[in-house]
């Protein structure tokens, strides 16, 4: 051999040493930061070809088998539904619209449009063979009169939610005939007692230690979904419902006057007394939830707010999970969402005797909206899915899916509690305790909804909160940071982009939590002298802050000489996941928007081939044109909130796709 080629194998092997370390630091990189599905595995659940499975209501017998509902009036009895060969077995059919299911005492109760209905099989057929009627409640025929449930309560009884009407003209919900926007409660002899009012769509009822909670969807009066606690005699935010509110029987005591008198129900109209949809105030007055609530007592605000196009946009079923079912989290909730096609996580605690809590994301993928789930003997998760009268995320415009967790422990956080100075968080694995004591890793911001009767709310008094201190405990389970201007009624979002774990050095699988903080606790606070107040961060600036005056002169006439250079690589700087994303979020785009696929609106890829400039995008954005999409029943609301410089940041991005 030469030489010269030897010369070549010995560099060429040098070369190949080091593309495969670069190739396994790369490899140590890519598993850094396991994602949703390194931990919970979607599953398909086969059904008979040619079923639609718009599934309306789960619900697991004692056997085993799974009970399904759907939105076109089929029952069926799923038998071994979590093995490779289910076998459907239609059990009723001919029903109006089923969307809840629940099994008592040998029968099936299910909720119609119209009524709580008892469907039993007397002769052991495997089909019901009697209807029974428990109790029925009005209907006026409008579209939007969907109700929901049954959920049962300790002592035996039903509780059953029912939507309120959208009337001409749509924006303004009303409760059109009796019970509409109202929760009530049915005994087995078909005794029906109102229990709460101030629902709007509330596709979601859950059972929660004994305790009826609720969840909410963005609407009229409804800023951003959330979950609701709802105690007898309620009011919880829209106030259609309380149209009833003097019905003998009824326990609420607020009444529409008292909300009217404090909020203008917005009802306009155009010069030729056409009715005209209210929009959001950018520079109005407003009032938020909480402080009507200091006013009224009986209103009800939310345990936790789900920030719209962040934590879903049509919230839906709640469950809590079991002890032993996935890892960590047992004893905390799960809740559905319709429009976004995944599960959110929440940890609730008490303070003041009030429910408020934490909510993370959890998984997504599913192949359409999620509504209905249900726990299988095995601890995994039945989905019930459909996306009939809202788009949602997915390919599929229906389905049944499981969710299994493969027994491994994601790096996450746990849970977070209000402090009286601010939050401890717990972890489900040890942190690194370097990253951990750094207050670098750690963000705070807080934010509320106007409480108004216009669709949804933006995000309002936003405000960053400093983080002053952290407290690692001994054994890196937990950390207790101290936090500045602590705000009752606000949401306050938790980030820990920095935090790493103590065995491999990983990121959070959801760095980011929102805590709704309805009172702030009594208690000892932590001493500063007892936290780290390292702050890598602001270290790092003290460095940079001292640039050699060439480096500065250098730059100062780069920018003279090459101002639209400079402009154009700050475009192509931009980051979708770490500088668009996040403006994408905020703004609640990702609601409605994906980058690749149609949603409730068109796929920003769609967006971009219409070649706008960005100027022009920005000004779509702050006054859209529905005109210009006619194949979308959903119009885009006016967003002047979204400031014009995040604006055209999201506009340049979105022009990058062509």
């Amino acid at each position: 051999m030469s030489n010269s080629n030897r010369g070549k194998k010995i560099v060429g092997g040098l070369l190949l040493a080091a593309g495969l370390l670069f190739s396994a630091k790369q490899q140590a990189q890519a598993q850094e930061s396991p994602m949703e599905e390194d931990f919970f595995k979607i599953m398909r659940v086969s059904s008979p070809e040619g079923t639609l499975l718009e599934v309306g209501g789960l619900t697991v017998l004692p056997n085993g088998n799974l009970g399904v509902s759907t939105r076109r009036g089929d029952i069926f009895i799923v038998e071994n539904p979590t093995s490779a060969r289910p076998y459907f077995r239609k059990f009723a059919s001919g029903l109006h619209e089923v969307l809840g299911l629940a099994y008592k005492d040998g029968a099936l109760y299910a909720a119609q449009r119209g009524e709580l209905t008892k469907l039993t099989d007397t002769d052991n057929d495997g089909k019901a063979d009697e209807f029974e009627t428990v109790y029925a409640w009005p209907l006026s025929g409008n579209y939007h009169e969907y109700s929901f449930g049954p959920k049962i309560a300790p002592d035996g009884s039903f509780f059953v939610s029912a939507n309120l009407g959208f009337p001409d003209p749509w924006w303004h919900a009303k409760s059109l005939v009796p019970m509409r926007g109202w929760i009530m409660r049915i005994t087995e002899d078909g005794k029906m007692e109102p229990w709460a009012t101030g629902m709007r769509s509330p596709a979601g009822l859950g059972m929660v230690d004994g305790e009826l909670f609720y969840a909410e969807n963005q609407g009229d009066w409804v800023g951003s979904g959330g979950i609701w606690h709802v105690k007898k005699g309620a009011f919880t935010v829209h106030p259609a419902g309380l149209r009833w509110a003097d019905r003998a029987d009824s326990p609420v005591n607020m009444r529409q006057e008292q909300v009217f008198a404090k909020i203008d129900k917005r009802e306009e109209f155009d010069a030729s007394g056409q009715p005209v949809k209210p929009e959001n105030k950018q520079n109005g007055d407003f009032v938020t939830m909480h402080q009507m609530k200091k006013e009224f007592p009986g209103l009800q605000t939310p345990a936790v707010w789900l920030p719209h196009g962040i934590l879903g946009i049509s919230n839906s079923e709640i469950v809590a999970i079991p002890e032993g079912n996935f890892g960590p989290f047992g004893g905390q909730l799960l809740v559905g969402d319709q429009g976004q096609s995944k599960i959110m996580r929440i940890a609730l605690e008490k303070v003041n005797d009030e429910y408020q809590g934490v909510a993370f994301d959890f998984r997504s993928g599913f192949q359409s909206g999620v509504l209905r789930m249900a726990w299988a003997p095995d601890g995994s998760l039945f989905v019930g899915e459909t996306n009939r009268g809202w788009g949602s995320a997915g390919e599929a415009n229906e389905g049944l899916q499981r969710l299994v967790w493969n027994s491994k422990v994601p790096f996450e956080m746990r849970t977070v509690k209000a402090m009286p100075d601010g939050f401890e968080i717990e972890f489900t694995k040890p942190v690194d305790r370097k990253s951990a004591e750094d207050l670098a890793s750690y963000g705070v911001d807080s934010y509320t909804y106007k409480y108004h009767a216009v669709y949804g709310s933006p995000p309002v008094n936003m405000e960053k909160l400093p983080v002053k201190g952290v407290k690692v405990s001994e054994d890196g389970m937990k950390a207790r940071l101290v936090v500045d201007n602590l705000r009752e009624g606000y949401i306050h979002v938790v980030r820990l982009d920095g935090v790493r774990a103590k065995d491999n050095y990983y990121q959070l699988v959801h760095p980011v939590g929102y805590y709704t903080l309805n009172n702030i606790p009594q208690g000892q606070k932590l001493s500063l002298s007892e936290a780290s107040t390292r702050n890598s961060a602001v270290q790092a600036q003290k460095s940079a802050a001292k640039p050699a005056s060439k480096a500065r002169a250098k730059a100062v006439t780069t920018a003279k000489v090459a101002p639209a250079k400079a402009v154009a690589a700050r475009q192509e700087a931009l980051d979708y996941e770490k500088d668009i994303k996040p403006l994408l979020a905020k703004n609640t785009c990702t609601a409605c928007h994906n980058p690749d696929k149609k949603q409730v609106g068109p796929a920003f890829r769609e967006v971009a081939k219409r070649n706008y400039t960005n100027q022009q995008i920005v000004e779509l954005i702050h006054e859209p044109k529905p005109e210009n999409w006619p194949d979308y029943a959903t119009p885009m609301p006016p967003m002047p909130q979204v400031p014009k410089d995040e604006a055209l940041k999201i506009a340049a991005w979105i022009n990058s796709l062509k």
